[in-house]
């Protein structure tokens, strides 16, 4: 592209040439200088909008930037607001968590005050519009960071009395305490009694519930058989190792149902009441044995109510 320039001083007119190159520089000196102008309005707008006073110039600059950070904070705000109201959600679901274990612990023989130490305590009253506040970023934080904790805590004691219960429940399981035969007396108590075959006294390891041959047996409480055969004095006996050194034993059976090594739970059918061995009629010899040593069965069976 050729420009002629024509000067009334000078007799000789004037031509300059411009290429491509020329075209595209301009374009992009044109560009930048409207990049400038628009970074200097915004910087202006953010720098000095709190000093203009012409109100046609802050409309232009300032108010565009106030409008975007206005929404920019509700929409922060009402995502804290909905963020808080859940936590209030939380913090509600936490009492009812309180009370749940206040009730286990209570039924598990613990105070309660004592385990749960540290509950939220109750709230409420009346709302009032004019003295409530939002709540505020920092102070969300903190709120939630101390519900953390607060369910860090809960689920460490909740934890520990589930441990408790599942060892009371396992222990009532395996502590021989249901009566071996549908029975409210026994015939011959623990201790020293009249031997009935020599008559003379002699010590009784156990206690005799007397029955009629084939009556039920039953296992007083959960455990590994560990003898089901034929005794020369206790006749068809069974033995349940319950563990922790206690065992139960059950004698003068007619049958056996249970193999040695098989587990049993408590209540479950080992036996029938028979007259095997040294036994002057059908009834069944209840022991338990700690460490080998026989203890009083009537201290351990709970009789049918």
């Amino acid at each position: 592209m050729n420009i002629i320039l024509i000067s009334n001083k000078s007799e000789r007119a004037k031509k300059i040439t411009l290429t491509k190159k020329h075209f595209i520089l301009l374009i992009s000196i044109f560009l930048f200088l409207i990049l400038a102008l628009a970074l200097s309005l915004n910087f202006v707008s953010l720098r000095y909008a709190d000093r203009i006073d012409a109100p046609a110039l802050r409309a232009v600059l300032v108010n565009p930037q106030e409008e975007r950070h206005r929404k920019i904070q509700t929409h922060l705000q009402d995502n804290l607001n909905i963020m808080a109201s859940k936590l209030g959600q939380m913090q509600a679901q936490l009492l009812k968590l309180d009370t749940l274990g206040e009730r286990l612990a209570e039924s598990s023989g613990i105070k309660s005050r004592d385990f749960l130490s540290n509950t939220v305590p109750g709230q409420g009253g009346v709302y009032s519009e004019l003295s409530s506040e939002e709540l505020t970023f920092v102070e969300f934080d903190h709120k939630v960071q101390e519900l953390s904790n607060m369910l860090d805590e809960r689920v460490d004691k909740l934890g520990a009395l589930d441990s408790l219960l599942r060892q009371g429940r396992l222990t009532k399981y395996i502590l021989p305490s249901e009566m071996p035969i549908e029975t409210d007396w026994y015939s011959s108590g623990f201790g020293f009694r009249i031997d009935p075959f020599t008559g003379k006294k002699a010590f009784h390891d156990g206690v005799d519930f007397p029955a009629e041959v084939g009556t039920p047996i039953k296992a007083a409480a959960g455990g590994v058989v560990v003898y089901s055969d034929r005794h020369p004095e206790y006749g068809n006996m069974v033995e349940i190792d319950h563990g922790d050194d206690m065992v139960s034993r059950y004698a003068h059976a007619s049958k056996l149902l249970v193999e040695l090594g098989q587990v049993v739970l408590q209540g479950q059918k080992i036996a029938e009441v028979g007259n095997t061995g040294r036994s002057t009629g059908a009834h069944l010899h209840f022991e338990i044995r700690y460490k080998d040593r026989p203890l009083n069965p009537s201290k351990f069976l709970k009789k049918p109510s």
